[in-house]
């Protein structure tokens, strides 16, 4: 038997999944969350700063996979052949000259601006705005193949608005490194800035990464945007590495912790989306939608279908960066079911603040406000959605990344019940999907087919639906539920050389769909309608807002 492991670190928790190579069998899984995160230490919502500690995601690697293999049948552990993980990105942090996390040093322990600056922070939105502006002034526009416009969400904003910040944390960075490409080196003790192995999906979507000006941004362009970047460059990176590269073994110490062997091979790092779209067995022409609190779609195109041309305001279009050999396109959703959570908050407030005592009751009843809306919601014709909204609480990353935008609703009245507010989010959820799909098709990018993934994929089928019906296209419903672990379970089947390349891993390991959702043609004509409403609805408040 050959068994591989698939670690997803998500934004609450760390899930490990072993995995049959030879048929994509599951054999076990565990689940850990950040104990730190939990407590929501070292974040800060009103200041839009999200930080995680790097302890964390030691702590639940080390938990999930002993957990899992605790789980196993005997023998297990010796047979596991390779190992890959997968991030939220761009989760980066700054580090010392040995590639150690600044907040992994004694003096910086309980210090937010030395630890991972989580996808979601967006505190770096004035450094994004910089880097835009000096890109389009440049002679070459760096941004380019990250669909035009830079976000606060990316490595470079974050690391330089960090530097800025605090000059304790300046004097002691040396480098920085991302979330996905520092566990692998950590396992495989190869963590030196100017060695260890960078991800070819982490450095081209969101380091400004290209093979056309080999590599990075030149010195001249970051000393030009700030003087404290000096040096950077020399001690990052200029080669990437696409996920189905070996980038070592399991160290003796690190097979003992794991509970392994240091015949593991680890494989390179991406970011979860990527690694779930090809866990939901992407290829040419699909177009797959991981819906969680945001969305990120993932297609992969043929070199001869898109050449060198850039797609403006999507979050890069990188070789290799999903499935080597094909151009990897991403776009995505700030905020998707984070928004339906929103206004769970809202709804639940007076229960918290009247029954504080009354834990058990509350729990009970707040469990039951977004299924109970979403059962109220599908009982109302799209005839008398006379709400619309933005779907812009959290920014906007595509069409268009900006990150200072802030939702909205219109059209509200007296008689204005919460499920036709919660239809109307629901309906700005799925016409701001739409508005990614058209930026694909105004740009000659085919899709012949929509995957879904993730947990509101599975479990709420009003939310899919709804899509279906605006996107006017069935959605296929991927059967596993963990597709980014299992994406990286097949890269680590390629790295251990199970598999000849990923597709193959594909065809053997893959496990179908369970179900597809077909558009309702009226429902999707009546929502046509809809969807130029909130068009002009988004034009009038980012230009008043």
């Amino acid at each position: 038997m050959k068994y591989v492991i698939g670690l997803d670190y998500g934004t609450d928790s760390c899930r490990a999944i072993i995995v049959d190579a030879t048929d994509g069998k599951e054999i076990a899984s565990a689940v850990q969350y950040y104990s730190r995160w939990s407590e929501r230490k070292y974040c800060d919502p009103q200041k839009n700063q999200y930080r995680q500690h790097p302890l964390d995601y030691v702590e639940v690697m080390e938990k999930s996979i002993r957990e899992a293999l605790e789980k196993s049948p005997a023998g297990t552990a010796e047979n596991v052949t390779g190992l890959a993980f997968d991030t939220t990105g761009s989760t980066p942090v700054l580090t010392n000259k040995e590639g150690m996390p600044l907040a992994l040093l004694p003096a910086f322990s309980e210090n937010p601006n030395a630890m991972f600056v989580l996808w979601k922070d967006h505190t770096a939105v004035k450094e994004a705005a910089e880097i835009n502006k000096l890109s389009k002034e440049w002679p070459v526009d760096y941004t380019a193949y990250e669909g035009g416009i830079y976000s606060s969400e990316w490595v470079w904003a974050k690391m330089l608005h960090l530097l800025r910040t605090d000059a304790s944390v300046r004097e002691a960075a040396y480098s920085w490194v991302e979330h996905c490409d520092w566990l692998p080196a950590l396992l495989t003790g190869n963590t030196k800035p100017e060695t260890l192995f960078r991800s070819r999906c982490a450095a081209g979507h969101k380091a400004l990464w290209h093979s056309s000006w080999n590599g990075l941004p030149p010195e001249e362009f970051l000393t030009t945007l700030d003087t404290l970047l000096a040096g950077f460059r020399s001690r990052l990176f200029s080669e990437t590495f696409s996920s189905d590269t070996k980038v070592g073994y399991l160290t003796e110490e690190w097979a003992q912790r794991l509970g392994l062997t240091t015949n593991v091979a680890v494989a390179a790092g991406a970011f979860d989306c990527h690694m779930g779209a090809v866990g939901a067995q992407i290829t040419s022409g699909t177009f797959v939608r991981v819906i969680g609190t945001s969305t990120c779609d993932i297609m992969v195109v043929p070199y001869d279908k898109i050449s060198d041309k850039p797609i403006p305001g999507i979050c890069g279009q990188v070789d290799g960066s999903v499935i080597p050999g094909m151009v990897g396109l991403e776009a995505g959703q700030s905020g998707f079911g984070d928004i339906y959570a929103w206004f769970k908050h809202v709804l639940e407030w007076p229960l918290i603040h009247l029954l504080g005592k009354e834990e058990n009751l509350i729990k009970e009843i707040t469990d039951k406000i977004i299924p109970e809306l979403s059962k109220e919601a599908s009982k109302i014709p799209v005839t008398e959605s006379s709400i619309i909204a933005t779907d812009w609480m959290n920014g906007r990353r595509t069409p268009d990344a900006n990150q200072l935008l802030k939702g909205s609703i219109t059209g509200l009245t007296l008689s204005s019940s919460a499920p036709l507010i919660f239809k109307a989010l629901v309906e700005a959820t799925a016409f701001g999907s739409k508005a990614i799909v058209d930026r694909f098709v105004e740009n000659g990018i085919e899709i012949k087919e929509v995957i879904g993934i993730g947990g509101i994929s599975l479990k709420s089928p009003f939310v899919m639906q709804t899509l279906a019906d605006v996107l006017g296209m069935p959605i296929k419903v991927a059967r596993i539920e963990q597709a980014c672990a299992f994406g990286a379970a097949m890269f680590a089947s390629v790295a251990a050389g199970v598999h000849a390349t990923v597709e193959d891993a594909q065809k053997a390991m893959g496990q179908g769909f369970a179900f597809e959702y077909i558009p309702n043609p009226d429902n999707h004509q009546l929502y046509m309608e809809l969807y130029k409403k909130y068009l002009s609805l988004g034009k009038f408040t980012e230009t008043l807002f």
